[in-house]
């Protein structure tokens, strides 16, 4: 699809997770999809369900770390523009989201048909699409918007909301029934969302950019000759939280040392986890061998991850694996989970993406330390690894799909 941006149809987004002023990483994959759908032809603007309630983490820093985060989020710009795409942020108030995060469609609801109300005066939009059922899908459908509604599942709702409560079960069913069309991120997510409810179902990949060249140069990249320099560096990209098993990758470190002792490993990413992940790095004796860069907005985050030479996310419970394709688009080799939705269907599309058992810590290993001992093994499967990401991923591509999917709900 070549259409000029304005031509296609008018589509109001609606998302909890989705990039602010305080957290510029939140959902970013869901600002991209956005900015992919405006450039292949469709007319966007988006509503955020901004939940003026901090999390429970946060308050429980002390009195001014909370004033803090109430702070941030009272203040936040109602009306923003990001990259050139209209935002505006819908606050909402609800319980914790730990006893009630299937209700928040509920609480949502009355200021998001409110904000559908006063969008639909100037944009009068043709279609909703909501990012995951819960709550966004269940708030549009309360708020009875009066236009198709496409919900967008990128596997909270069908791994986590719906597994976890009735409540939760019923919630997921509510929001993918009253959707025209169901995307996906990945086939199995597809699956998964036809047994919790959804219709027609159409899976929709996210993407990346694909560098202009080859990496040169940089700490841990590449010279010229295609040989790798003494400083390689493992790297993660994810939310420091245990089903993404950081902890595995520090054990293969450990275990590599002797073949190779000049390995890093690189994590980038915040969360709970990070305070164990720190004294296990210490008790296995490779404390001094790990960077904890913290979270990165995302473009200081892809060119840090792009100075590395391997991609290690040996994750449980990955609905696709944004982090996987952006490192193989510049030729990094990734390494994933074997029995998971999205890092079997990245492996399926091509090479360069490499697949062990849940928790086998010898695999990993392995695996690894295949790649590291071959030069030319490494350089090839980076080639085929970027080679996959052009022909499968790109936010062109999901561009056009993402368009093509609302014609077909408009129908």
């Amino acid at each position: 699809m070549s259409a000029l941006p304005g031509a296609g149809p008018r589509v109001a987004i609606v998302a909890e997770f989705y990039p602010s002023r305080r957290d510029p990483v939140l959902g970013v994959w869901a600002h991209r999809q956005a900015l992919a759908a405006q450039a292949a032809g469709a007319e966007v603007r988006v509503l955020v369900l901004h939940r003026l309630v901090p999390p429970r983490s946060a308050l429980r820093l002390g009195a001014a770390p909370a004033a803090a985060a109430f702070a941030a989020r009272i203040g936040e710009r109602r009306q923003q523009t990001r990259d050139g795409l209209r935002v505006t942020y819908v606050p909402f108030l609800s319980p914790p989201r730990e006893r009630s995060y299937a209700s928040w469609g509920a609480w949502a609801a009355a200021p998001l048909a409110i904000a559908l109300r006063r969008l639909a005066r100037s944009f009068p939009f043709e279609l909703v699409h909501a990012h995951n059922a819960v709550p966004a899908g269940d708030a549009v459908r309360r708020a009875r918007a009066g236009v198709p509604l496409v919900v967008s599942v990128h596997g909270g709702d069908v791994l986590y909301t719906a597994p976890r409560s009735s409540d939760g079960q019923r919630a997921v069913a509510a929001g993918l029934r009253a959707a025209r069309l169901v995307l996906a991120n990945s086939q199995g997510i597809a699956e998964l969302s036809r047994a919790h409810g959804a219709g027609e179902t159409r899976v929709v990949h996210l993407g990346a950019d694909i560098p202009d060249g080859p990496r040169r140069g940089g700490r841990n990249g590449r010279h010229a000759s295609g040989e790798l320099p003494d400083g390689r560096s493992l790297v993660t990209v994810g939310h420091l939280v245990a089903r993404k098993r950081h902890a595995d990758v520090l054990r293969a470190l450990a275990v590599l040392g002797p073949q190779h002792p000049k390995l890093r490993y690189t994590i980038i990413g915040d969360g709970p986890e990070r305070v164990p992940l720190e004294g296990l790095a210490a008790r296995l004796g490779v404390a001094g061998r790990v960077d904890f860069l913290g979270q990165l907005d995302p473009g200081a985050a892809l060119e840090r991850a792009r100075m590395c030479t391997l991609m290690v996310m040996p994750s449980t419970e990955e609905a696709f694996g944004v982090a996987y394709i952006e490192a193989m688009a510049a030729g990094i080799p990734a390494i994933g989970c074997r029995g998971e939705p999205g890092p079997e269907e990245i492996a399926a599309a091509g090479d360069g993406f490499m697949l062990v058992p849940p928790g086998d810590i010898e695999r990993l290993t392995q695996r690894i330390d295949e790649l590291l001992s071959d030069p030319h093994r490494l350089r090839e499967a980076g080639q085929r690894a970027r080679s996959t990401v052009a022909a499968s991923f790109t936010w062109e591509r999901c561009g056009e799909q993402t368009v093509a999917a609302y014609a077909r709900a408009l129908q």
